[in-house]
């Protein structure tokens, strides 16, 4: 989403940092561009306003100016700003359980925002934490919203509590819903309720009235991140009303110009807790306010990918590859167990973008280097193997490497190509793994 605004703020800043001394004229156009990116991303202008006018006040200082890499400390004091608009801690909010459990969370947004689809993320990020939750369908408005939100429980194997729309009202199903968690002795009970395509006073007395019956610890808004300045004012008038104690923003990996995202927490100084990334049921993380100012910057996110590579990765797995790397003995079943341990982490253009400088890498690569589309290609010639070739593919003759091809929809020269580079990476750590190739390295990293 932030991939146009990181370029122009990336190509500022490169110009400012090939400069040995700024002048305050030097220090005046970067941020004159540095507002109109801004600006151009859809970022509030008092957001955008207030953000130069602190960076130039600071930035002008005689310690920044006399400094020996003053378009590194200008850099620092940027990074440092819009980790302040965004929310200004370096730790996640995280949700706030009430003292008696089970916590009421509610979920409320307008139609379209992707509240249900983030009820049941929450409950799985939720299960990942040790807590059990209970999904309430409070939403009895929209058609097919039950069905959806059981279709997901099941999916991902989390109770919901669902009744008959007819004869219904939202506040009768919540009230209920909050006392079946209550038996079942869950930690949570997420309540997913109604939205409409715009607010208006019956939603909101909807929701005031199912808030004073379920006493919820949290209640946090949806907001579709794609939507520009219109999430902020959703957000503001329903803050209004319901006092939010967080905010959620969803569809954070579309390709619109995500100002919103950057505008919504200072505006209405609600915080940010969590961030939709994917379509994926585990695609929600935690919000951090100076880990997306990183990522905006073009610096990375190198906290978040190792977070993300800890739950995914069997450590005990990873010590027996290392060791059969080292003898050299990794054959396709290995590989094809790293992949799908890779796939399992998220989209590889995702995990890259946390790298520091991949965003601008990115831009040298060929432009139909789809990474992803061709992992799923070689998972698919691999699953094609039987066991037996994936652990020995010296076996993999002419006609089996046809077989292999016609199975996974690929040529034979693709399965070819496969091979060889394969052969080419066991023969590299058959190197690697001698006292030779170990002295080779040890130099070369000196």
């Amino acid at each position: 989403m932030f991939d146009a605004l990181t370029d122009k703020l990336t190509a500022v800043f490169q110009r400012l940092g090939s400069r040995g001394r700024l002048t305050e004229k030097d220090v005046d156009d970067a941020l004159r561009e540095v507002r109109v990116a801004l600006l151009e991303a859809d970022v509030n202008f008092r957001v955008a306003r207030d953000l130069i006018a602190r960076v130039k006040e600071r930035a002008l200082g005689e310690q920044v100016l006399q400094s020996l890499s003053p378009g590194q400390q200008v850099v620092k004091i940027v990074y440092e700003e819009l980790a302040a608009i965004l929310g200004g801690s370096t730790e996640a909010q995280g949700l706030k359980p009430s003292p008696r459990a089970p916590s009421v969370l509610l979920m409320a947004g307008l139609q379209g925002s992707g509240k249900t689809t983030t009820a049941a993320k929450l409950a799985l990020n939720l299960r990942k934490q040790g807590h059990r939750s209970l999904l309430v369908a409070a939403d009895l408005r929209r058609p097919a919203a039950i069905q959806q939100l059981q279709s997901l429980g099941k999916q991902l194997n989390i109770p919901v509590y669902a009744e008959a729309p007819e004869g219904n009202s939202a506040v009768a199903v919540a009230r209920k819903g909050v006392e079946h968690g209550r038996s079942l002795g869950v930690t949570w009970v997420i309540v997913d309720t109604g939205g409409r395509l715009h607010i208006d006073d019956e939603l909101m007395q909807e929701l005031e009235q199912v808030k004073e019956a379920t006493s919820p610890a949290e209640i946090l808004l949806v907001v579709d991140a794609m939507t520009g300045q219109d999430a902020v004012r959703a957000a503001q008038e329903f803050h209004a009303r319901m006092a939010l104690t967080g905010l959620v923003l969803s569809k954070l990996d579309g390709d619109a110009r995500g100002g919103a995202a950057l505008s919504i927490a200072s505006v209405t100084g609600v915080p940010v807790k969590f961030i939709g990334v994917g379509e994926r049921p585990d695609a929600l993380e935690a919000f951090y306010p100076d880990r997306m100012a990183s990522r905006i910057l073009g610096m990375g996110d190198v906290k978040t990918l190792v977070e993300i590579a800890q739950q995914e990765i069997d450590e005990k797995q990873a010590k027996e590859l290392q060791k059969k790397m080292r003898q050299a003995t990794f054959n396709l079943e290995d590989f094809l167990q790293q992949l799908q341990q890779l796939k399992r982490m998220g989209p590889i253009t995702q995990l890259m973008g946390m790298v520091p400088g991949f965003s601008a890498l990115s831009k040298r690569l060929p432009q139909n280097a789809d990474t992803d589309k061709q992992l799923k290609r070689v998972e698919a010639i691999i699953l094609s193997m039987t066991l037996e070739e994936r652990r020995n593919p010296d076996l993999l003759n002419g006609s089996r490497r046809k077989r292999i091809a016609l199975g996974s929809g690929v040529t034979p020269s693709d399965v070819n190509q496969l091979l060889n580079q394969f052969r080419q990476t066991q023969k590299l750590m058959k190197q690697l793994a001698s006292p030779q190739g170990r002295k080779a390295l040890t130099r070369m990293m000196r």
